[in-house]
């Protein structure tokens, strides 16, 4: 009866030493290769031949991007460009104006119209992450670039649509549509907590693109553009929220 107490005694030690023995490691402790979509906003400042045009804008965004077990970026990107701010928009339209500037309606009234910016990027991107000043191996700063293509336009809205001269496809005139390949740089951190709820990114990007007008002929001046190669710079701030996919770690154990 006494051995077999010493035995069960000695089973019982020999669980707790192997218990206290095995230190499970949690993603805070390991590189993991991490899906995540992502909803982002920025605020930009245009450059080059963007500055002739509009003002600053703000842009919302989204995208899906997988980063792997070495911490190697790969994803892509849509975003809606915004703004309110149109240069030089009393010009525009000119030959629709009266000698005081205003657009007559069918009512032979004066109409109110607004000048607004609009467009969007679709990307695809590359970059890699650094788990330096994080406090885990999935968070850091990081850098990616990207590449795709940039189309914006002057957006102009009639109240209540009463201008005839302004529907349609004669609004197509002015807008000033232009589009083409563009190329973009970010530098910022991440984050990406343990427990998944607190996940987060936001850096500088700046933005180069090579664009051309889309319509042939603007009503109001009745020519082409002039200017048929630009170059369009974008560069501001902007901050994103994270859903990343863990996927389920298979347990791994040390041994001492």
């Amino acid at each position: 009866m006494k051995t077999a107490g010493i035995k069960y005694a000695f089973l019982f030690c020999f669980i707790l030493f192997m218990q206290k023995g095995h230190a499970q490691l949690s993603p805070n402790d390991t590189a993991l290769n991490v899906p995540m979509f992502y909803a982002s906003y920025a605020y930009q400042l245009p450059g080059a031949d963007m500055a002739d045009r509009f003002g600053p804008n703000s842009v919302i965004g989204g995208g899906f991007q997988f980063k792997s077990r070495k911490n190697w970026l790969f994803g892509a990107n849509f975003d809606f460009i915004f703004g309110n701010q149109v240069q030089h928009g009393d010009s525009l339209m000119f030959n629709l104006k009266t000698q005081s500037g205003h657009i007559i309606n069918m009512a032979g009234n004066f109409t109110d119209y607004s000048l607004y910016e609009r467009g969007y990027t679709i990307t695809a991107k590359f970059g890699k992450l650094f788990p330096v000043l994080s406090p885990n191996p999935n968070s850091g700063l990081y850098i990616t670039a990207s590449a795709g293509y940039i189309q914006h336009k002057i957006r102009i809205e009639v109240f209540n649509n009463t201008a005839p001269q302004l529907l349609g496809d004669y609004k197509k005139g002015y807008d000033r549509l232009t589009g083409g390949f563009m190329i973009s740089q970010f530098v910022g951190y991440m984050f990406l907590s343990d427990n998944r709820l607190l996940n987060f990114f936001g850096g500088f990007e700046f933005t180069q693109s090579w664009t051309t007008p889309k319509r042939d002929v603007n009503f109001d001046t009745m020519e082409p553009d002039k200017k048929t190669n630009r170059f369009d710079v974008l560069y501001g701030i902007r901050i994103g929220w994270i859903l990343p996919i863990f996927q389920r770690q298979p347990e791994k154990f040390y041994y001492y």
